[in-house]
């Protein structure tokens, strides 16, 4: 009997996440037989964590799921109005000899980058890191929150 992967839209509906993932691998035959990766990407592999972009009056929020990832190999950046969230998720090795039927989670470093709109308060970004949660929380500036106004008519 063999093992299959079955995932049954856990994640949402991605129609076109199969075609990202076979497009991966081709690149990465022609990276290998060209000889374009250097010796650090032959031992690891990028990888594309999961985000949730969610908006209320106060806050644009982002939250990254980095299972397995120190907060220390986690690093944001921001660079005029581009947030990055950079980071590593390292494979441990362990010497005993496993044998393994499938391997499906990816280990190596990731990128993340997104386009802040210009209501974004830079000054007051926060972040956290909960339970391989990262949260980063983006306020508005207060001039950019919506507010109501009574006009008279005369």
């Amino acid at each position: 009997m063999a093992i299959v992967k079955w995932t049954p839209y856990q994640r949402g509906w991605a129609p076109f996440q199969d075609l990202v993932t076979i497009q991966d691998r081709i690149n990465s035959l022609f990276e290998d037989t060209m000889g374009f990766k250097d010796d650090k990407s032959l031992t690891t592999t990028s990888w594309k964590p999961l985000v949730d972009i969610f908006e209320d009056d106060q806050a644009i929020t982002i939250k990254a799921e980095l299972p397995e990832v120190d907060e220390k190999d986690i690093q944001i950046d921001l660079n005029d109005n581009m947030l990055s969230i950079k980071g590593e998720r390292k494979l441990e090795k362990e010497e005993k000899k496993e044998s393994y039927h499938r391997v499906e989670r990816y280990y190596g470093s990731f990128q993340r980058t997104f386009e802040l709109p210009t209501s974004v308060d830079r000054e007051n970004i926060a972040a956290s890191y909960n339970k391989g949660v990262l949260k980063v929380v983006l306020p508005k500036k207060e001039e950019s929150q919506p507010k109501k106004v009574q006009i008279e008519i005369k």
